[in-house]
């Protein structure tokens, strides 16, 4: 699996900070990130993607800086992203056209015809010639997903990729997930969809909160989730439920696992 190495990473938008002095190493096949809207999922996607360049400190994958020139190099070839929205991402005018541009070192005549041989494998043959336009926003994401998967990486970014699907989609999606070997990075809500995951990362305004296992991290931010709510039922309980979270949340997240920084993994640490 390739390695993702955040060193020292700064981030702000405006006046905002969004990351300070993150450090990560990435080597596991499954990745989750979890967290409430704003917790910068979608940031450190978009760090690892290149989309963003950090203000301070660097990411590298397998040892090479993504933002210099062999890296940016390595980046095209070893890394892709499918954004929340389909519409931010989608290019051309017909599907076939859309999986062709995974395909950059192939002449556009070839390019179509491994889109058509794409899609035939996968039962879409009628799908070639169809207008994006005429898609739903679950089949737009769909397009998405197999350009990402027809053009090749070694490491999918996805995010909130079930957001748009139905039932089926997701399904499929998860299916898909199941069987490929690449390594895969997903940021998403549905927790289910990553709790088997061997590795997920519980992000807060910016901080790691928790970093462990699937099962554990999932039910450590569920129970804070929980928490949360309560409080906000009860408004006058408000502080002795807030000295219960506390202690819920660093010292027993799952019914007497370890603390949430070092929930399956030896060498966590908590980021303040």
């Amino acid at each position: 699996m390739p390695t993702l190495h955040l060193q020292d990473v700064h981030l702000t938008r405006g006046i905002t900070p969004v990351f300070t002095g993150l450090q990560l190493e990435l080597t596991e096949d499954r990745i989750g990130l979890i967290g409430n809207n704003g917790a910068g999922k979608t940031s450190l996607l978009r760090l690892l993607c290149g989309l963003e360049a950090p203000d301070q400190g660097s990411i590298h994958i397998d040892g090479m800086d993504i933002h210099q020139r062999d890296g940016r190099l390595k980046r095209s070839q070893r890394i892709g992203m499918m954004f929340q929205n389909p519409d931010d991402q989608i290019i051309f005018p017909t599907v076939e056209e859309e999986l062709a541009l995974g395909l950059p070192g192939l002449k556009k005549r070839e390019a179509l015809q491994k889109a058509r041989e794409f899609l035939a494998q996968r039962g879409l043959s009628d799908w070639a010639q169809r207008a994006i336009s005429a898609l739903s926003q679950g089949q737009r994401q769909h397009v998405c997903w197999l350009t990402l998967l027809l053009a090749g990486p070694a490491t999918l970014l996805l995010d909130e990729p079930y957001a748009s699907l139905d039932l089926p989609g997701q399904a499929r999606l998860a299916h898909d997930l199941d069987q490929t070997d690449r390594q895969l990075i997903v940021s998403t809500h549905l927790l289910d969809h990553v709790r088997t995951y061997p590795r997920v990362l519980w992000l807060d305004q910016g901080q790691i909160r928790a970093d462990g296992n699937g099962p554990d991290v999932c039910a450590a931010y569920e129970a804070h989730v929980r928490q949360l709510i309560a409080e906000a039922a009860h408004p006058a309980k408000a502080p002795h439920l807030a000295e219960g979270s506390r202690s819920t949340e660093t010292a027993h997240p799952a019914q007497g696992a370890a603390p949430l920084t070092q929930i399956g993994r030896a060498s966590c640490r908590e980021r303040v």
